[in-house]
C-alpha cells in the first residue's frame, strides 16, 4: 500500500456499531466491565481510547512501524524516552536541536544525574569521539531545527549501536512523507504531531513509533504512570489532518523549493539554509534519505543586524510571526529570540544560529503571494 492511500485507510475502519466512515470521537472518562478484569480490551481512557487507538495505527504504518503511541505533546513524547534512562547514563545528542528539547535536557533531567553532551552530527565520527559505555541514547535531528544540517541516520546508527545505545530520531521537520528513519537504522522516531502531521495550528500532540516491543512497553508503561495522554477530540483532528497529509506536504516541498532559489538570488540575502541546494553540506546524504527536501528553511540578510531582522519581521503580511511549523499557513519566526532561546547565547552562535537568523516555514499559499510578501518585508 503507498502512502498516500495509507494516509487515508491504514489501521481506519468504518464504525462497527453504526458503519461511520470517520472514526467516532469517544469522549469517555472510562468504560463499563461486564465483570472485574472482563471488559471489551477498554478500562480507563488514560490507558485506552479507541479514537487514540486508531490514530496511532494509522501513524505507525506510515512510519512503517509495527508500535505507536500517542502523547500530549511532543515534549511528553521526549520527555517519556529519556524517562527510560537511569542516574549516570549519557545520552549524545545533535547540538543543533530544537530548544525546547534542549531546555529539557539540560535543566529538567541533568539534575537527575544524566549527562547530555552535544555534537556537530554532520560528520558522523563526532559522534564516535562522544559515545562511551555509559552512553545509552543517541538523540539526532535531521534536518535540524533551524539551521537543517542533515545527520547521516544510517552511519550514525552503526556507530551507536556498536555502544549498545538506541537511537531516537526526531523526524518532526521531515514528516513520515519525506523520511522513515525506521528503515534505515534508528530505534525509534519521535514527532511532534502538532506540526505537519496535524497540519492545521489546532493540534498539541506528540507521538513515539518503534519495532521494538520491549521499548514499545516501557513507553507505554511510563505514560500510563504519568497520564501525558491526548484527548479523543484532538485524536480526531489529527486523524482528519492526515488524510491530506501527502497532498499538503508535496505542496510545501514545491513552495519551499521556489522560495529557497528565490532567496539564494535576492541581492539582500547573504546566506540560506536549505538541504535541497547542491552545495549544502551533507545535500547527497539528504537525497538518500529524504524523499524531497522540505518547506523549512532559514536565511541571513546581507545587512546581518539584530535590528534589520526584526524589521523584516515586523513587515510580514502572509508570513504570520508565530511558534510552531509546518501548517497550511506559513509562518516565520526569529528562533534566538524564540524557539531558541532558552539555548545559552554562546552555545547558539557556535553553531550558527546568530541574533539575525530568520526561519521561514513555508505553507500551502500561492507561491506568487509569498515570494511577493517576502519582496516586500525584505524590502
Amino acid at each position: 500500500m503507498k502512502f498516500g492511500t495509507k494516509a487515508l485507510h491504514a489501521g481506519i475502519e468504518p464504525d462497527p456499531a453504526t458503519g461511520a466512515i470517520m472514526t467516532p470521537v469517544y469522549q469517555t472518562s472510562t468504560y463499563v466491565q461486564e465483570e472485574s478484569g472482563v471488559h471489551k480490551g477498554y478500562e480507563y481512557a488514560r490507558t485506552q481510547n479507541p479514537t487514540r487507538s486508531v490514530l496511532e495505527k494509522n501513524l505507525s504504518a506510515l512510519e512503517n512501524a509495527r508500535f505507536g503511541r500517542c502523547f500530549a505533546s511532543g515534549m511528553s513524547a521526549i520527555e517519556t524516552v529519556i524517562k527510560m534512562l537511569n542516574t549516570g547514563d549519557e545520552v549524545v545528542s545533535t547540538a543543533d536541536l530544537y530548544g525546547g528539547s534542549y531546555r529539557l535536557f539540560t535543566q529538567v533531567f541533568e539534575k537527575y544525574g544524566i549527562k547530555f553532551s552535544f555534537v556537530d552530527m554532520q560528520d558522523a565520527s563526532n559522534v564516535a569521539s562522544a559515545m562511551s559505555d555509559k552512553t545509552k541514547l543517541v538523540w539526532i535531528e535531521t534536518p535540524t531545527n533551524p539551521m537543517l544540517n542533515i545527520v547521516d541516520i544510517e552511519s550514525v546508527a552503526e556507530i551507536a549501536h556498536r555502544y549498545g545505545a538506541k537511537v531516537v530520531v526526531d523526524n518532526t521537520f521531515s514528516s513520515p512523507y519525506l523520511q522513515n528513519p525506521l528503515d534505515i537504522g534508528a530505534d525509534i522516531v519521535m514527532h511532534s504531531v502538532t506540526k505537519y502531521i496535524a497540519g492545521h495550528s489546532d493540534v498539541i500532540m506528540g507521538f513515539l513509533a518503534t519495532n521494538d516491543e520491549a521499548l514499545d512497553h516501557q513507553f507505554g508503561f511510563i505514560q500510563n504512570s504519568s497520564g501525558a495522554v491526548p484527548g479523543p477530540q484532538d485524536c480526531f483532528l489529527a486523524l482528519r489532518g492526515i488524510k491530506t497529509l501527502h497532498l499538503r506536504m508535496q505542496r510545501h516541498c514545491e513552495n519551499g523549493e521556489q522560495i529557497a532559489h528565490y532567496l539564494k538570488n535576492h541581492p539582500n540575502v547573504s546566506k540560506v539554509y536549505w538541504p535541497g541546494f547542491e552545495d549544502h553540506p551533507n545535500h547527497e546524504i539528504a537525497k538518500k534519505q529524504m524523499r524531497a527536501f522540505g518547506g523549512m528553511l532559514s536565511f541571513i540578510q546581507s545587512e546581518d543586524t539584530l535590528k534589520k531582522a526584526e524589521k523584516t519581521l515586523r513587515s510580514f503580511k502572509l508570513f504570520s510571526l508565530a511558534e510552531s511549523l509546518g501548517a497550511v499557513e506559513s509562518l516565520v519566526g526569529h528562533p534566538a529570540g524564540m524557539t531558541h532561546a532558552s539555548i545559552p547565547k554562546v552555545k547558539r552562535i557556535a553553531g550558527g544560529l546568530t541574533d539575525s537568523l530568520i526561519r521561514l516555514s513555508v505553507g500551502i499559499e500561492d507561491v506568487e503571494d509569498l515570494i511577493a510578501d517576502l519582496e516586500q518585508a525584505i524590502a
